[in-house]
Parts: C-alpha cells; sequence; structure tokens
C-alpha cells in the first residue's frame, strides 16, 4: 500500500514532532541540535523547513539554510531525516521534493547537500566538483553533490561557507 504524503513548511507546532524523527533516526542528538541552533542562526530561511506527514503525524522533515560558495548565496540541504517507522516509504522523496519546490520557488539557485551518492541523484544532484565547488573538510567526492535551481544564473566556484552552528 502506498502512503500519501502531505508535505509543507514546519509551523511552531511541529518543533517537538521534528526533534524527535531527528533524535530516532540518527545515532546522537547532534542533528537535532543542529536544527535547533539552525533556527536562531541567520541562515534559517522561513519556509524552507518541510515536514512529510501521513495522518496527521510528522514523519519526516528536510531543511534548507543559507551557506556561501566563494561569497555567493547557496543553500545547504542538511538534515533529511525520517522515522524509523516511515523509512523507505517515501517521506523523505517527498519532503526532499517539496523543499526543492520551495527553494525554486523563493528565487534561490544552488543547493548542495552532503550525502548518499545513490540517494540524491535521483532528484537532479551531481557531483559539486563538477561545477568547481568543493566541502571545506575532506569528503568523497561522489558525496558532495549540487543541484543547481536556475541555471539562467552563474554558478560559483570555491569552497563552501556553512554557517557555525554546522560546527557543533
Amino acid at each position: 500500500m502506498s502512503i500519501s504524503w502531505v508535505t509543507r513548511p514546519e509551523e511552531r507546532r511541529d518543533l517537538p514532532a521534528i526533534r524527535e524523527v531527528l533524535l530516532a533516526a540518527f545515532p546522537t542528538a547532534l542533528e537535532a541540535d543542529l536544527v535547533d541552533a539552525l533556527r536562531k542562526d541567520p541562515s534559517w530561511l522561513p519556509g524552507l523547513s518541510i515536514v512529510a506527514e501521513h495522518d496527521g503525524r510528522v514523519a519526516g522533515h528536510v531543511l534548507l539554510t543559507r551557506c556561501h560558495v566563494a561569497g555567493a548565496p547557496a543553500l545547504a540541504l542538511a538534515p533529511c531525516a525520517v522515522s524509523p517507522a516511515f523509512q523507505r516509504q517515501g517521506a523523505g522523496s517527498a519532503a526532499i521534493t517539496a523543499s526543492l519546490a520551495a527553494a525554486r520557488d523563493a528565487g534561490e539557485s544552488l543547493v548542495l547537500v552532503l550525502g548518499h551518492p545513490a540517494y540524491y541523484p535521483r532528484f537532479g544532484f551531481v557531483r559539486a566538483s563538477a561545477y568547481g565547488i568543493r566541502a571545506p573538510f575532506d569528503v568523497p567526492d561522489e558525496a558532495m553533490m549540487a543541484l543547481v535551481l536556475d541555471d539562467r544564473r552563474p554558478v560559483p566556484t570555491g569552497t563552501i561557507a556553512y554557517p557555525p552552528p554546522f560546527a557543533l
């Protein structure tokens, strides 16, 4: 049976459920603490924290926040989490698709993700190195990916500068 996911920007009432999803999806509280810290940071962009829900229950969450490449604005996709009870049922894909649509609608042109190279290409992500974009730390080339949302704008090259909360 296929689950129908409702995706939408997070609301204040979702914060405990989002934290619960993050704590269940990851082995430590690092990602949950990161999201809490990003909410208080200037890199936070309203409308780009997306939940996927089913029957009114938040099952997945994706966050896009401001980062920069050589001083040019971009978005960092991190973290993406799905409650273990709902993994492999489309909640993550639904939330990612909705977050990328919200980013396009907001006039953003570039999204970066450090993630599984077999998962993110389905959304159009390619190796960031193809654009001359690199992480500020050592990562496998295939894991640092970029998605150009607006090909009418030049894609910056250089090193990604993440907002301070990512140093948690």
